[in-house]
């Protein structure tokens, strides 16, 4: 037992928000070494507790202690003199500057003209020693998600940080850089640092972390030893109810042909993968899993599939009329709904309310619209029904969407893409930074299309959310569609594989 007095004290924290308490008299304490789990629903109060100690948030009441002193933390600087840092869910970093012009950005005790040779040569140092394998000198905007989420850890080693607060550090990263992470985190906490990660996996909460708190409502709920807890535990802690992980689907039984692409390409630049000669289809009532390593096409997909990306050559057929070439608003009214990878730059429009963000697919059509006035009763009832059959947490409709957690926007994209889809719903990691209760209801939901006769593209990281909810699994590598897997041959291991750049010729 460790009767050290803790490295860490947050003590009655208190945060308000317009209409909502974000923080409910929290206590939390960190032990030297120690890598804390925190945990629950979406909006329970987990981001804003972390900008308190960070500094982005002031408390409303509380305090936060250091090493047993009272520490006052007014901004991100005072929390990074004191060796506190954090990482967000959205990356702060310049695309057209090199990882070593971002890792001593803003970084207030540099000479006028720093040696940029010298801090290359820090920076690798750093990334040897806890096997963070990045180029100093390359640009942000050549490096994948993983190779970006590196930079920011470098950039807070390099700061000297002590404790490290990582927010949702797993959801865009590869199950093998998943545990390339762990790694990094049991070298630091090895060497006396300790860490505070968000997360919604409970694989990784059993794996990377020896402590959990579980958040309700803005209330500590409970704080368990991982090693004297379980999964299954934590998500009924959650949720307060039980959480089922495997969903009933009913027997595969295709019908006609929704979408048939033929040889779709596309041109690619710096930020973007090409496409090569891509040919797929899907009929109703099917599922089609696409994996594949970030990066390597699934998003120009996407975006193709969508009238977002112009095909260079090739051929897009929904539901037997030609869509090749045509703009988005022509997939739309084609029965066509798109879950983006980006939420907050595709997905929804942050200075517009909870319902415009819902109505955004209808206003155009009765009954949201008549005679070019909307109807606002009709609007109410409309979005009254979604927020309350996919459990969106806001004060009001008319919040500003901005001002929810990004599990609750996330719902809110859901709710609007699934209400309006007609025929094809095209989905990019449609339960990332959700909890678990939601992601259950999300991948029901999804499922509950398919039975109803939808075709469904799941783009996923996810590969147990894959192989649970497909029909077939294709795989992509370098802009290509390797092979489509089917029946016995969704595995884990052949699924890998293929993400390698591996395809056996009887699975093609």
């Amino acid at each position: 037992m460790n009767n050290q007095p803790p490295l860490l004290k947050m003590k009655g924290i208190v945060k308000h928000f317009p209409g909502v308490t974000a923080s409910d008299h929290v206590d939390l304490q960190l032990q030297q070494g120690d890598v804390l789990a925190l945990l629950g629903e979406n909006g329970a109060g987990k981001s804003s507790l972390m900008n308190v100690l960070v500094g982005i948030y002031q408390p409303d009441e509380g305090e936060i202690f250091l090493n047993d002193q009272l520490v006052d933390i007014h901004s991100p600087a005072d929390a990074e003199a004191l060796g506190i840092a954090m990482i967000h869910q959205e990356f702060m970093l310049i695309p057209n500057m090199t990882v070593a012009e971002n890792v001593i950005l803003g970084k207030q005790d540099l000479p006028l003209f720093p040696s940029l040779e010298e801090v290359e040569n820090k920076i690798l140092d750093i990334s040897k020693h806890y096997n963070l394998q990045v180029d100093p000198r390359a640009f942000i905007s050549s490096l994948s998600v993983g190779e970006r989420q590196r930079v920011e850890i470098l950039k807070m080693l390099y700061r000297g940080a002590k404790i490290l607060i990582l927010d949702e550090p797993t959801a865009v990263l590869t199950p093998q850089e998943s545990e390339d992470l762990n790694h990094v985190i049991r070298r630091m906490t090895s060497e006396g640092k300790s860490a505070i990660f968000i997360t919604h996996k409970m694989k990784e909460v059993m794996a990377f972390s020896n402590k959990v708190q579980v958040l309700a409502k803005g209330e500590t709920r409970a704080v368990k030893d991982t090693a004297k807890t379980t999964p299954e535990e934590l998500a009924t802690l959650m949720v307060g109810r039980q959480v089922l992980y495997n969903i009933e689907k009913e027997p595969f039984r295709p019908g006609d042909i929704v979408l048939d692409v033929k040889r779709l390409s596309t041109r690619g630049d710096r930020e973007h993968s090409r496409l090569k000669e891509i040919n797929l289809q899907i009929r109703q009532g099917e599922i089609l899993g696409i994996a594949g390593v970030a990066g390597n096409g699934q998003q120009e997909l996407a975006e193709a599939l969508t009238g977002q990306i112009p095909p260079s050559e090739g051929s897009i057929t929904i539901k037997n009329l030609d869509m090749t070439g045509k703009a988005p608003i022509s997939y739309i009214n084609n029965g066509v709904s798109y879950i983006p990878e980006d939420r907050g730059a595709m997905g929804s429009i942050g200075d517009m309310s909870v319902g415009h963000n819902l109505i955004m697919k209808g206003y155009r059509k009765a009954p949201f619209i008549n005679r070019g006035i909307l109807q606002k009763q009709s609007i109410f009832d409309f979005v009254h029904k979604l927020i309350k059959n996919f459990r969106i947490s806001t004060p009001s409709q008319e919040t500003q969407v901005k001002f929810l957690s990004g599990g609750n926007i996330q719902k809110t994209i859901l709710a609007r893409e699934i209400d309006a889809c007609d025929g094809l719903l095209i989905a990019a990691y449609p339960a990332r930074g959700l909890d678990v209760g939601a992601t259950e209801a999300v991948r029901q939901e999804i499922v509950k299309q398919r039975d109803h006769g939808t075709a469904v593209l799941l783009i996923s990281e996810e590969l147990d959310e894959l192989i649970m909810m497909s029909d077939r699994v294709g795989v992509m590598h370098s802009g290509s569609l390797l092979c489509i897997l089917e029946g016995e041959n969704i595995q884990r291991d052949k699924i890998g594989l293929v993400m390698s750049g591996v395809c056996p010729e009887e699975d093609q």
